[in-house]
C-alpha cells in the first residue's frame, strides 16, 4: 500500500516554490524554519526522491521531479479545498471569505459603488481584493490563489469558465480644443491619422483598444518610450496635448477625467451610427469549481454595480 504525502507536507512544499526561501516560506506556514525544512526532508524520504538539490546556492534549486511534483501537490490541494468548498457552499451560500481579483482598468472605478452594494446584498460574504493585470490574475486563479476574477473579455483566460455582465464601449477622449471635438461622435477610421496614446504592454485595454480602432496590435509609430502605466496617466498625457486616446465608459463615470480639460465623444462607425466599439466585463473561475452556482448568483450584483444602478 502506498503511502501518500500528508496535505501539510504539501502546503510546504508550496510555500517553498512559491516564496523560494526558507524563511519567508516557514512564515507562510505559521512554522519555524527547522519544522519547514524537517517536512519537506521527511516528504523525500516517503517518496524516496530528491525534490531539491543540495548544494551551496543560497535559493531552494528544484529538481525536474521536484518541478512536477509540486505541480501535482498543487492539484492535490486544489481538489481537497474544493471538498470543503463544496460543503461550506451547500451549507451557507455567498458566506466566508472570497478572494476576486480585478484588473487595475476596472477596480478603480467600479469598486467604490460595487463594495457598498455588495456589503448590503451579502452581508455575510467577506472579499479579499488583488488588482493586477490579466495575465498575471488568470495565473493565480488557475494555481488556487484567487477565486473569482472580474477582467474584460476577449482574454487569454486558460480553461477558466467565463460570464459576460455588461458592455463598456470605448469613448474618444480629446485635449481641450482638438479640431474632432467640434463633432457629436468621432468617427473610428479618423483616429488613425492621430497619434493615439495607449497603455504599456501586458494591459488588455491597450489590445481592446486596437482592435476598436482596426490597427494592427504592436508598438504604434512613435509610441516608444510614452505608453502610460495607468488610466488616469494616459488621461494625463491627452491633457498635455501629446495625443488622443480611448477610454471606457465604466472609467469615464468613475471620474477618471476629474480635473481635467479632456472631451470625450462617442465612437462613430462606418455606417454614420454609433460606434459598438468596447469591451465585454465579465467574470471568471476555474472550471468545475464547486462554487461555480454561488458565482453566477453573485453576477446580477456585480452587473447592476457596472449600470449604476
Amino acid at each position: 500500500m502506498i503511502t501518500l504525502p500528508s496535505p501539510q507536507q504539501l502546503r510546504y512544499l508550496l510555500a517553498l516554490a512559491d516564496h523560494g526561501h526558507f524563511g519567508r516560506a516557514a512564515t507562510a506556514c505559521a512554522v519555524s524554519q527547522s519544522t519547514l525544512s524537517a517536512g519537506i526532508i521527511a516528504l523525500e524520504r516517503q517518496l524516496d526522491a530528491a525534490l531539491l538539490e543540495r548544494g551551496a546556492a543560497k535559493r531552494p534549486v528544484f529538481t525536474l521531479l521536484g518541478l512536477e511534483v509540486v505541480e501535482r501537490a498543487r492539484q492535490a490541494l486544489g481538489a481537497l479545498e474544493a471538498v470543503a468548498e463544496t460543503a461550506a457552499a451547500a451549507r451557507d451560500p455567498l458566506s466566508g471569505p472570497l478572494r476576486l481579483g480585478i484588473i487595475p482598468t476596472i477596480g478603480p472605478f467600479l469598486l467604490p459603488r460595487l463594495m457598498p452594494a455588495l456589503r448590503a446584498a451579502f452581508p455575510r460574504l467577506r472579499l479579499w481584493l488583488r488588482e493586477d493585470q490579466t495575465e498575471r490574475l488568470v495565473a493565480q486563479l488557475e494555481a488556487g490563489r484567487l477565486d473569482l476574477l472580474l477582467l474584460a473579455l476577449p482574454c487569454a483566460c486558460g480553461d477558466a469558465e467565463t460570464l459576460a455582465l455588461a458592455t463598456d464601449p470605448f469613448l474618444a477622449a480629446l485635449p481641450a480644443g482638438h479640431r474632432l471635438a467640434a463633432r457629436d461622435r468621432v468617427p473610428v477610421g479618423a483616429l488613425s491619422a492621430e497619434r493615439l496614446l495607449l497603455l504599456e504592454g501586458g494591459h488588455c485595454l491597450r489590445e481592446h483598444a486596437l482592435d476598436a480602432c482596426g490597427l494592427p496590435r504592436g508598438t504604434l509609430p512613435g509610441e516608444e518610450g510614452f505608453a502610460a502605466t495607468s488610466l488616469h496617466t494616459l488621461v494625463q498625457m491627452v491633457a498635455s496635448g501629446l495625443g488622443v486616446t480611448l477610454v471606457p465608459r465604466l472609467a469615464v463615470e468613475g471620474g477618471v477625467l476629474a480635473g481635467t480639460p479632456v472631451e470625450v465623444r462617442p465612437l462613430e462607425g462606418e455606417d454614420g451610427a454609433e460606434a459598438t466599439s468596447g469591451r465585454s466585463l465579465a467574470l471568471a473561475w476555474r472550471a468545475r469549481s464547486p462554487r461555480a452556482a454561488e458565482f453566477r448568483d453573485l453576477a446580477p450584483a456585480i452587473a447592476a454595480a457596472m449600470n449604476g444602478a
